[in-house]
C-alpha cells in the first residue's frame, strides 16, 4: 500500500526484454536501503525488487502491467516517480493507493494558473468500467503517475488536476506535455462503493 506521496524520481539505467516481460534497472538515493522482494511504486505501479547491483536495482513488469500502464514507453534516462510502501505507523498524507494501475490517460491541455498549473487528462470512456467505480468525482482523489491528486472538473472521460510548483519540480510532472501518456489509479473507496451497490 502507498500514499501517493512521491519520494523522488529514479533514473532508468537499463531496459531488457525477457519474453513478454521487461526488466527495468533504475537508480535513486535510497537504492542502498532496498531489499530483494521489497515493493516500490514506479509511476504508480507496484513492482517487486528482483536484483540489487552496483547502486542500482531491478524490477520486472509483466505483459498485463505493460498493457495497462506507461512503463512500456520508458527509455533509458527517463525519470520515474518512486515511492516505497507506506509504513503503518506514519501519517497518510495522500490517500490510499494500491499501486494497481487501472489504465492510462493522455494529457490534453496544460494551463497556467498564476504560478501553478492545471493539467487536463482524458481516458477511455467505458460505461461498464464506470459502473464498477472506474471514474473520477469532483474533489475526489486520483493517482496520476503515482502522485496523489485532487480532481477538478470531471467529465465522463476527463478531469483536471492543479499542480503546485513543488510537485512539478519534484516529480515527473515536469516532463509531462500535451500528448504525454500517464498512469491512472482510480480511488479504491469508489470502487468498493460501486461494488456494494451492485448487490443492492
Amino acid at each position: 500500500m502507498f500514499s501517493g506521496i512521491v519520494e523522488e524520481m529514479a533514473t532508468v539505467k537499463a531496459i531488457t526484454q525477457d519474453q513478454g516481460n521487461i526488466n527495468l534497472t533504475l537508480s535513486c538515493s535510497f537504492t542502498h536501503e532496498l531489499k530483494i522482494d521489497q515493493s516500490v511504486s514506479h509511476n504508480g505501479v507496484c513492482l517487486t525488487v528482483v536484483d540489487l547491483k552496483n547502486d542500482c536495482y531491478t524490477v520486472t513488469a509483466m505483459k498485463e502491467t505493460l498493457e495497462r500502464s506507461n512503463l512500456g514507453l520508458l527509455k533509458v534516462g527517463d525519470a520515474v516517480n518512486v515511492e516505497r510502501s507506506m509504513m503503518m505507523n506514519g501519517r497518510l498524507d495522500g490517500h490510499i493507493v494500491q499501486g494497481h494501475v487501472d489504465e492510462t490517460a493522455v494529457c490534453t491541455n496544460i494551463e497556467d494558473a498564476d504560478g501553478s498549473a492545471y493539467f487536463t487528462f482524458k481516458y477511455r470512456n467505458n460505461p461498464d468500467m464506470a459502473r464498477r467505480g472506474y471514474f473520477t468525482v469532483d474533489k475526489g482523489s486520483v493517482t496520476v503517475n503515482g502522485v496523489s491528486l485532487t480532481v477538478c472538473d470531471p467529465t465522463d472521460d476527463s478531469f483536471r488536476v492543479a499542480i503546485i510548483p513543488y510537485t512539478r519540480q519534484n516529480t515527473n510532472f515536469r516532463d509531462i506535455k500535451v500528448g504525454s501518456v500517464v498512469n491512472l489509479e482510480f480511488d479504491i473507496l469508489g470502487k468498493y462503493i460501486a461494488r456494494l451497490r451492485h448487490f443492492e
